[in-house]
């Protein structure tokens, strides 16, 4: 088997995210360590300004400063010493779409950011999401 490049991985990822989770319409995975926006892909074409706020608003939702204060907090409380975030998943539902972000768990600067229509099964989006996000762990952890 030859060795792939991270950004091959990753883009290999969010194009299963996409075929493989319900009724989605859109995927990406955000570098946490840069803000970046590291792959997309869409049902449709999307400004670049709102792929950039949704890479600012990620980072804003799992590490902004109130977020990781809520975090040291849980992780006192209950006697965790780790350097690993806390909030591994986060859900949004707006009007008519499901917004589900994911953090690996072998890469904890990555998160995926899976967008799926609101009628899909929110259950099977979360099981088909982590299958994803699993497979990417494994590349990742190579």
């Amino acid at each position: 088997m030859t060795d792939i490049s991270i950004s091959q991985v990753v883009t290999n990822a969010v194009k299963d995210f996409r075929q493989t989770v319900p009724e989605c319409v859109a995927a990406g995975v955000v570098d946490m360590s840069t803000g970046m926006l590291l792959a997309v892909d869409t049902v449709d074409s999307h400004p670049s300004e709102v792929l950039d706020l949704l890479a600012a608003a990620t980072f804003d939702m799992f590490q902004g400063r109130n977020v990781v204060m809520i975090e040291d907090i849980f992780k006192k409380r209950r006697g965790i010493q780790t350097a690993q975030h806390y909030f591994r998943e986060l859900l949004v539902n707006s009007e008519n779409l499901i917004h589900l972000f994911l953090r690996s768990t072998v890469a904890d600067d990555m998160v995926a950011v899976v967008v799926c229509r609101r009628s899909a099964n929110v259950g099977m989006v979360f099981a088909q999401a982590r299958t994803v996000l699993r497979g990417l762990d494994a590349e990742l952890g190579r």
